[in-house]
């Protein structure tokens, strides 16, 4: 058996929030894998696309708001195994902190099965992947100093 090829691939997304009653603040997660795993928006950075376009475009499809990056959070780094390509993948994912500007959760496009704004805290214990939690702390963090 041939043994796996290396491939590498760089992804961006946001931590999209608002502000609600008094200073309490909300972020937007998404469900994919029938609704079993809740994430942060992100998807592969396209050519001739830069981190930071590609980080509102993604939150704008998958959860179908409109947000302005305020800053950047920071990269996570992960391996994960393609079994159709028998490949073996080192994918860098750039996280963004956006102001949510416009738009509906209702909104979403078909690559997640749901969108939906939860309490900052609340999202930190939905959250499925360690990395997701990881950014979403240092979101809170950086809005806290704000």
């Amino acid at each position: 058996m041939k043994p796996a090829a290396i491939r590498t691939q760089v992804s961006s997304g946001g931590v999209i929030f608002r502000k609600v009653e008094g200073d309490d603040l909300e972020i937007a997660l998404v469900a994919v894998k029938d609704g079993k795993v809740w994430s942060l928006p992100k998807g592969i950075v396209e050519k001739g696309e830069e981190a930071q376009q590609t980080a509102v475009r993604e939150v704008r499809e998958e959860t179908g708001l409109s947000g302005k990056i305020m800053d950047k959070i920071g990269d996570i780094s992960y391996w994960y195994y393609i079994k159709d390509d028998n490949a073996k993948c080192r994918k860098t994912v750039h996280f963004y902190l956006l102001e949510y500007v416009s738009g509906s959760t209702s909104d979403h496009n078909w690559e997640v099965d749901a969108a939906e704004w939860f309490p900052i805290e609340a999202a930190l214990g939905r959250l499925s992947y360690k990395g997701d939690k990881e950014i979403v702390g240092k979101a809170k963090e950086m809005l806290l100093d704000k």
